[in-house]
C-alpha cells in the first residue's frame, strides 16, 4: 500500500504502477486513516509516497512516528513540480517508478535484530561527516544536501533532519562516500 496525500495523487500513482493507496486528505491527517496505515502495514507493507515539500514531510513524520516499521520512497523536487507547484501528482510516470525502487527502510527490518541494535547504538554517518563533506555550514550546503538526498535516495531536507534520515535509513559510509565523490565529480 502506497500512502500518498490526495485523489490526484493516487491517479498519478495508478497511471505509473498497479498499487493500491491511502490518502491522508493532506496534511490534517486523522486518527481513521492513521489507524487503516497501521492496519495495512501490519497485513500488507506501507511505502510513504509524499510531495517533497513541507507538508509532505509533516505527514511523513506523522506516519513514521506512529508507523515505524514502514519505508519510504522520496520525489526530487524537479520531478514533482508542475505548474501549480510541487506534488505528486505531477510527477512523471519514470520519476513514480524511480522514487519506488529506491524505497528505504528506517526500522532496519532488512537487518538482523543485532545488526539493527548495533546500528541504533552507533549510526554509520555521524554529524562530523557532515561538517566535513560541506552538507552544513558551507556557503552552497542546501544545493549539496539537495544533490547528496537525491544521489542517496532519501530526499532534500534541511541540516538536522538530513542527518536524521542518514542515521534513520542506515547510510553506510560506503554509500555516504560514493554520493560524496559524485557531488564533488560534479562540482556542487
Amino acid at each position: 500500500m502506497i500512502v500518498v496525500e490526495g485523489k490526484e495523487d493516487t491517479v498519478a500513482i495508478r497511471r505509473a504502477v498497479d498499487a493500491d493507496t491511502i490518502e491522508t486528505g493532506g496534511s490534517a491527517i486523522n486518527e481513521d486513516v492513521l489507524r487503516r496505515i497501521e492496519l495495512a502495514q501490519a497485513r500488507r507493507g506501507v511505502i510513504v509516497l509524499t510531495d517533497p515539500d513541507s507538508p509532505g514531510e509533516r505527514i511523513r513524520k506523522i506516519v513514521e512516528a506512529r508507523v515505524p516499521s514502514c519505508k519510504h520512497a522520496f520525489l526530487l523536487k524537479d520531478e514533482a513540480r508542475g505548474k501549480d507547484g510541487i506534488g505528486v501528482e505531477h510527477a512523471s510516470n519514470e520519476a513514480i517508478i524511480r522514487a519506488l525502487e529506491r524505497v528505504r527502510s528506517s526500522g532496519g527490518s532488512n537487518a538482523t535484530e543485532a545488526e539493527s541494535a548495533a546500528a541504533e547504538l552507533e549510526p554509520e554517518i555521524e554529524w562530523s561527516d557532515l561538517l566535513d563533506a560541506g552538507l552544513i555550514v558551507h556557503a552552497s550546503a542546501s544545493k549539496r544536501r539537495e544533490r547528496m538526498g537525491e544521489l542517496l535516495g532519501i530526499g532534500y531536507a534541511n541540516g538536522k533532519q538530513f542527518y536524521k534520515r542518514c542515521v534513520n535509513f542506515r547510510i553506510t559510509r560506503q554509500e555516504f562516500a560514493r554520493a560524496l565523490e559524485q557531488l564533488e565529480k560534479e562540482g556542487i
